[in-house]
């Protein structure tokens, strides 16, 4: 099975020069490794190309973000897996065999993601994916291990193998055939849930996803675009609408996208009231974008089948603040 692991970088020689290593030490034997640069200004590729020969550079001729980064490298890589992985990634010992062997036996199996540790932290899982991830009632992401800002901390219990609904870019495999069959990422995304998307007609083009705890990654988190960044909650609270506008099954797109609507004023003035006026205006420019692209999603909507089943738990809201829990274990 050949495999190519797929680093999207952009002006990011400092995170290359940090965690290629490990990629190359640790993958070189199972698989080809790729720099797709996003049109950087640095000299990033430079860098690969005297320090790291054996390794491939696509050069993408502009920064389209994650999602076109990777559709236009991915055109120019045959393989029969590609393993996206982020500029700020440490990877294992052996962390690509058990997900190989896993597309081997199980040819169903379309998407896979490892364990992500916080590379900052070790002993704990990592927000962009932690031990696999789901979606609510009403759509909002989380993952066995973290909840919202809660990161468990990683005593084995998520080493399993498991079925999940959705994989994290940070480290993600996908079969090649699959990828493009689905069109890949959806570009109007350009960054930040594209995969949940793409994960979601995967699903429900019957394909399924798992979670492999046998292989484990480190994840800085943050290093592009941090979590205080009002461009990152931009971007979150209007690619989530358009996920849910796109991929709900009909008879819950008016109550659920209503009732975001009406959570996201909430989180609005749990902003303000935390003194972080600039997130609040991020909501309110999510807004207007989302209207702004309603149109083409609503057509959108109509060129993927539905999946009735979504969720694995209601509101996760809910009983993350009004009940307090805190892990994946106690919701119900």
């Amino acid at each position: 099975m050949k495999t190519a692991i797929v680093i999207l970088n952009w002006n990011g020689k400092k995170l290359l020069e940090q965690f290629l290593p490990s990629v190359v030490t640790f993958s070189s034997e199972e698989a080809e490794v790729y720099v797709a640069d996003n049109a950087s200004t640095d000299d990033s590729i430079a860098f690969v190309k005297q320090h790291f020969p054996a390794v491939k550079v696509v050069q993408n001729s502009e920064n389209g973000g994650y999602a076109k980064g990777y559709n236009d490298a991915l055109q120019h890589i045959d393989a029969d897996v590609y393993c996206l992985v982020n500029s700020d990634i440490e990877v294992t010992d052996n962390w690509l065999t058990p997900i190989i062997d896993t597309f081997k036996k199980e040819p169903n199996t379309a998407i896979i993601q490892p364990k992500i540790l916080d590379f900052k932290d070790k002993s704990k899982f990592e927000y962009a994916g932690a031990g696999g991830g789901f979606i609510d009632a009403f759509g909002y992401p989380y993952c066995r291990g973290r909840l919202f800002s809660d990161l468990e901390t990683d005593n084995g219990q998520f080493n399993d193998t498991s079925e999940i609904f959705w994989a994290s870019g940070a480290c993600f495999f996908i079969r090649s055939e699959v990828f493009h069959q689905l069109n890949g990422f959806d570009e109007d995304f350009f960054a930040h849930q594209e995969e949940i998307d793409l994960c979601w007609r995967a699903k429900n083009s019957g394909h399924t996803i798992k979670y492999i705890g046998a292989s484990t990654v480190y994840h800085v988190g943050g290093a592009t675009l941090d979590t205080l960044n009002p461009r990152k909650t931009f971007l979150n609270f209007r690619n989530s609408l358009l996920n849910l506008v796109k991929n709900l099954p009909s008879a819950k797109l008016f109550p659920i996208i209503f009732s975001r609507l009406v959570l996201d004023g909430l989180a609005s003035v749990k902003f303000l009231l935390e003194g972080k006026p600039n997130h609040l205006f991020a909501i309110l420019k999510a807004h207007f974008s989302f209207y702004i692209h309603l149109p083409k999603f609503i057509k959108k909507r109509k060129e993927s089948p539905k999946k009735s089943n979504y969720y694995e738990h209601k509101s996760v809201v809910w009983q993350y603040y009004a009940k307090g829990r805190k892990k994946f274990t106690e919701l119900r």
